[in-house]
């Protein structure tokens, strides 16, 4: 690689850091081209992407980048960076289920709204449920008071009615 192809790979990288939702560091060393393929093709469904380039690019690239400056101590060995600019837990999923199945891929660390992610922590925001079902969750724990309210108007009302039923057979 010349120098102007390294500055390209390198805006390449801070621009994926930059516009992206959220960024793990994953070690695929051991993996063959196939499994690399598969795993592409799974983030991409997801809206995400997986880069690799030399370690050293990668730690000029997070340079000036906020969030991103605390992987640097991660970007060595065989390694590649996941963008993700859809959601975050899906592709977090993506990346954990496809660590279960290959041994020789490992998430190493991550960062989301310039937070830092350990694996542990990438591992907890993978069993999150997609934001369909958090938004649905929400809904009926808003919705559960005000439908009890209704529920115990409506016994106030049935009883009235059937107090007033009761009374009209006893007069008649």
């Amino acid at each position: 690689m010349n120098r102007q192809q390294k500055l390209e790979v390198i805006e390449s990288l801070k621009e994926g850091f930059s516009q992206s939702n959220a960024s793990f560091v994953v070690d695929f060393q051991g993996l063959t081209v196939a499994q690399l393929q598969k795993l592409r093709g799974n983030l991409r469904k997801n809206g995400s992407k997986l880069k690799v380039a030399k370690a050293r690019l990668m730690k000029r690239a997070t340079e000036g980048v906020r969030g991103a400056e605390t992987l640097e101590p991660y970007l060595k060995n065989q390694i590649g960076i996941v963008f993700t600019s859809g959601e975050t837990p899906a592709v977090a999923k993506v990346l954990k289920d496809f660590a279960q199945e290959n041994q020789a891929f490992k998430l190493v660390a991550g960062y989301m709204e310039s937070e830092f992610l350990d694996s542990g922590s990438i591992v907890r925001i993978a069993s999150l449920p997609s934001r369909e079902v958090l938004l649905a969750q929400v809904c009926g724990t808003i919705k559960a008071p005000m439908s009890g309210c209704v529920s115990v108007l409506n016994v106030l009302v049935l009883r009235l009615l059937w107090t007033l039923k009761q009374v009209g057979e006893k007069k008649s």
